[in-house]
């Protein structure tokens, strides 16, 4: 079906978008700019002017109709995303299109759509919880991940050689794993901690409280007792990303090193490229005080990254997956 492949892009396209609007939204302090969900204030279209009475039942919320504005339409745009993937699912289980490939993927993909508006909701609530923040958006990025999934399986492929299998995989959770690091160091506002690079507040070890900094279920700046969270605790966070993005270039280092021996040189270059784009946004960001726009494209870089280190994965294991054709054949 035409129509499920056209979605299927379309639905991609926007969930790029709805990544890059949520790291836009997060990072210009605009997450409680609507202190209720799904609506602003009580409203679902637009936002109210300061004068309503809308504005007045928050009192603890100062209003500003900037940030309001920046929530609802990062809100609109996932609700759209949402609506493209349930038309997804009711489509993948019409039986020209079922009995052709499972309709588990776009089914799980659903439930994940749920889930994610769950943790929208409880972002604002539990008023920017480190934890919840953090899995809104591994949540974005794993719904990514499974259209790229479903997209990348309704075209042909070749395999890739085994020999790539294994450092493949380990690229991916070197990558998933720092993305979960950028989320915490984001959500705990921990970017910061250290202004210089290589080193760290002018040291190779500053003092560094990694006791507090990985404690989960805590409140946004408090430690897991109520009392304000420590500058050791946020520079061990920073310090971790930074070890990270260290096991990140080495792992998918090595698998682009792979790729270029296998001849495979235009996912080789592709997986470098993007490498160095993301270690110089990581290194840029810090050194120039985190540019909104800057960090933005960081998030959008680790979106990207993950998308080609999935997809080679996706490649890896081509040869045992249904036949690309018949399913391709479906949807043509």
């Amino acid at each position: 079906m035409r129509l499920y492949a056209r979605l299927l892009l379309a639905a991609t396209l926007l969930a790029v978008v709805v990544i890059g609007l949520g790291a836009y939204v997060r990072l210009s302090d605009a997450g409680l700019g609507c202190p209720d969900w799904p609506g602003c204030y009580g409203h679902l279209l637009g936002v109210p002017d300061g004068s309503s009475a809308a504005v007045a039942a928050y009192p603890q919320q100062p209003f500003d109709a900037g940030k309001a504005w920046k929530e609802m339409v990062h809100r609109y745009a996932a609700g759209s995303l949402g609506l493209l993937i349930l038309a997804l699912c009711l489509l993948a289980w019409r039986k020209e299109l079922r009995d052709r490939q499972s309709p588990a993927l776009p089914t799980l993909l659903l439930a994940l759509v749920g889930l994610q508006a769950a943790l929208g909701m409880w972002t604002v609530t539990l008023l920017l919880k480190p934890l919840i923040v953090t899995l809104h958006l591994l949540g974005g990025m794993a719904t990514l991940a499974l259209l790229v999934t479903l997209l990348l399986r309704t075209r042909t492929s070749r395999s890739f050689a085994p020999a790539i299998r294994w450092p493949a995989a380990l690229a991916l959770f070197a990558v998933i794993g720092q993305i979960a690091l950028g989320g915490w160091v984001s959500s705990n506002y921990a970017a910061l901690a250290c202004a210089d690079f290589p080193a760290c507040q002018g040291q190779w070890l500053p003092p560094a409280d990694f006791a507090h900094a990985f404690t989960l279920h805590r409140e946004l700046g408090q430690t897991a007792h109520g009392e304000l969270i420590s500058g050791a605790a946020l520079t061990a966070i920073h310090l971790t990303h930074r070890l990270g993005a260290l096991l990140v270039l080495l792992a998918v280092g090595t698998l682009a090193a792979l790729l270029l021996h296998q001849r495979e040189r235009r996912w080789g270059a592709l997986l470098l490229a993007l490498l160095g784009l993301q270690l110089g946004l990581g290194i840029a960001n810090v050194l120039l005080s985190l540019p909104l726009l800057l960090a933005v494209a960081h998030n959008l870089g680790a979106a990207a990254l993950l998308s080609v280190v999935l997809a080679v994965n996706l490649r890896c294991r081509a040869s045992q997956a249904q036949p690309a054709g018949r399913v391709n054949a479906a949807l043509t």
